[in-house]
């Protein structure tokens, strides 16, 4: 799995909360003022608050994930399931490649080349994983049911309204919209992780051309990178998305999937951590 710089583990919704979270500003006085009182100098007391206030700070940054975890896909549904057993076999005829790659630097290279598509295919399994979670999620919806009360409620509102049907109504629409929402991401989901792993079926014919002195390895690599790099921005727009669902405004500035034709842009405020 990609492990991500501390530049980019630091400017995380996490550590935004932690930088302007009430409590840090009150330990950082706190501590501030304790030192003063204990007798140290100004400056000194101040120093020891801002550190104390650092040390909160550095410990809401993200830890990068552990390497090793088990990617089961069939623990998935379809189509999910069928997208991580796609990327895994398109892995291993690239690893049988550079196993019959004579030895060299050649071979040498496609072989740190496998090494990058291993994160792809992490990156792969985690998008399917979120996938799946936001189908089962949209099946919990039952938006179908949501959209027969309501019209029911419409109609009921032409003979006289009350309080209480408006506040039904309100929230009818609200999980209507949430399901349509969801319903949107997982589909151009699909399309995108779809298309992607067409891609990895493309680097192993080119890594072929490449074993066998035919193809150019430089390019292969870079586009090993894009791929590998489109997977990353994919799963952190599946993460923006869910967080922005969930109420959470402070997340990264990541692109969305591209919106499917005709689809309502989101409107959802989002809000850049400092930095």
């Amino acid at each position: 799995m990609t492990r991500l710089s501390f530049r980019d583990r630091f400017f995380t919704p996490p550590v935004s909360r932690a930088i302007w979270s009430p409590l840090s500003i009150i330990l950082l006085g706190a501590v501030t003022a304790v030192g003063i009182i204990v007798g140290l100098p100004v400056v000194a007391a101040v120093a020891i608050g801002v550190a104390a206030y650092a040390i909160k700070v550095v410990l809401a940054v993200p830890r990068n994930a552990k390497r090793g975890d088990r990617i089961d896909p069939f623990v998935l549904n379809e189509p999910w399931r069928g997208y991580v057993q796609s990327a895994q076999s398109a892995k291993l005829r690239f690893d049988r490649t550079v196993e019959g790659t004579r030895d060299g630097p050649l071979r040498d290279h496609l072989s740190q080349l496998s090494s990058r598509l291993e994160d792809g295919i992490e990156e792969s399994w985690r998008i399917a994983s979120r996938g799946n979670d936001i189908d089962g999620a949209i099946s919990q919806l039952n938006t179908a049911k949501a959209e027969a009360e309501l019209d029911q409620l419409r109609r009921q509102q032409q003979a006289g309204t009350s309080p209480d049907i408006e506040s039904t109504i309100q929230s009818l629409e609200a999980q209507i919209s949430s399901g349509n929402r969801m319903q949107s991401v997982s589909k151009s989901t699909r399309d995108r992780l779809r298309l992607l792993d067409a891609r990895f079926d493309e680097l192993v014919a080119r890594a072929v051309e490449v074993s066998v002195g035919s193809g150019d390895s430089d390019v292969l690599g870079n586009d090993v990178d894009d791929l590998v790099s489109e997977l990353e921005g994919l799963r952190l727009a599946i993460d923006d998305t869910q967080r922005a669902e969930a109420g959470d405004l402070t997340t990264p500035d990541v692109a969305l999937p591209a919106p499917e034709p005709g689809a309502q842009p989101d409107t959802q405020p989002r809000t850049q951590p400092p930095g």
